[in-house]
């Protein structure tokens, strides 16, 4: 098969996926609120060294120490997030991690320049919530989409992902010449979570579930 009939195929399928969609309103939110806050995720993590290293005055090797902080932390966050998720949810435990790159972002607001103490706590505070925060949302999303139809939805899923991934990156730089300064421009990322985290909230995973069990698989 040509590469022209492939794409082809691929956009005719997301149409139909799209199309679909509406009749699932919690899948439908819930990717909405994902775009979001992960959009803010996605954002913090790449502006971090740029902003550690112009507002903040660290030197390269210190921004790599952060970095592998952040791997570290990850791993045993990830599994410290499952846990918290198999005592009370998945979405709750979501939420409850929005909060944490809230407070994250405004603290890396106010942290003085050179403290490079307190930038390794923030840095460890990315880490604690980032794997949880990934895996625990992949996780909800395939308990919403519906059966025999995941392979396109998930299609529909990293799309959408990847479509709106330039978003954070643009209000960041933006904030940052209309105001001149790093600061304001990693605050205005609390939008994404705050945005993200309404949205979620208002989720009803056990709804969304019901609908997408009881909606007709596609003949293949």
């Amino acid at each position: 098969m040509s590469t022209g009939r492939l794409v082809a195929g691929s956009m005719g399928q997301l149409v139909r996926t799209l199309r679909s969609a509406p009749a699932f309103p919690q899948t439908l939110m819930f990717l909405v609120a994902y775009l979001f806050f992960n959009d803010g995720v996605q954002t913090v993590i790449a502006a971090a060294s740029i902003y550690g290293q112009q507002q903040l005055g660290f030197a390269a090797g210190q921004l790599v120490t952060a970095i592998l902080l952040v791997q570290v932390v990850a791993l045993l966050g990830a599994l410290g997030a499952g846990w918290v998720a198999q005592r009370t949810s998945a979405k709750a435990t979501v939420l409850g991690s929005l909060v944490v790159w809230v407070g994250v972002v405004v603290a890396g607001m106010v942290i003085p320049a050179g403290a490079f103490g307190l930038f390794l706590a923030l840095a460890a505070g990315i880490g604690l919530v980032l794997g949880g925060t990934q895996a625990l949302s992949r996780s909800m999303f395939s308990q919403l989409v519906p059966r025999g139809r995941e392979a396109e939805w998930f299609g529909l899923y990293q799309s959408a992902e990847r479509g709106t991934s330039w978003l954070g990156t643009l209000v960041f730089g933006l904030v940052f010449q209309l105001t001149g300064s790093y600061r304001p421009a990693i605050a205005s990322l609390v939008v994404f979570f705050v945005v993200g985290g309404v949205l979620l909230w208002r989720v009803d995973v056990a709804r969304g579930r019901r609908e997408a069990e009881q909606a007709p698989e596609l003949s293949s």
